[in-house]
Formats: C-alpha cells, sequence, structure tokens
C-alpha cells in the first residue's frame, strides 16, 4: 500500500482507529503486565529474606539451647 501523506497513513483507510487503538491497547496490557510481575516479584523476594532470617533465627536459637 502506498500513501500519499501522514494523515493518510494514521487513517489506515478508514481504519485507522481500530488499528491504532489494538496497537495502544496492546502495549497498555504489556506496561499493565510488567509492573504486576515487577511487584509480585519484590512481594516474592521479601517474602523469601523474611523466611530465611526466621529460619536463620531458629537455628541460632537451637544452636544456643545445646
Amino acid at each position: 500500500m502506498s500513501w500519499g501523506s501522514m494523515s493518510e497513513f494514521l487513517a489506515m483507510g478508514g481504519a485507522g482507529f481500530y488499528v491504532w487503538g489494538s496497537y495502544g491497547v496492546t502495549f497498555a496490557l504489556i506496561v499493565i503486565e510488567l509492573v504486576v510481575v515487577l511487584r509480585r516479584r519484590k512481594q516474592v523476594v521479601n517474602r523469601l529474606q523474611r523466611l530465611r532470617r526466621a529460619m536463620q533465627a531458629s537455628r541460632t536459637r537451637k544452636e544456643n539451647r545445646q
């Protein structure tokens, strides 16, 4: 296809709203997915750090009892 101007390219023969809207929705969903994954990762890392500290404290208490 050949477009004569930028506005014709953006209009995409009358389907521009759907084409660019689809790109926009897809981009927004990818960004949301990245934010959710990064937050979840941070939560898991924090939970694992707390678990490791609790296990170390438990081992220290057991060693001190012996």
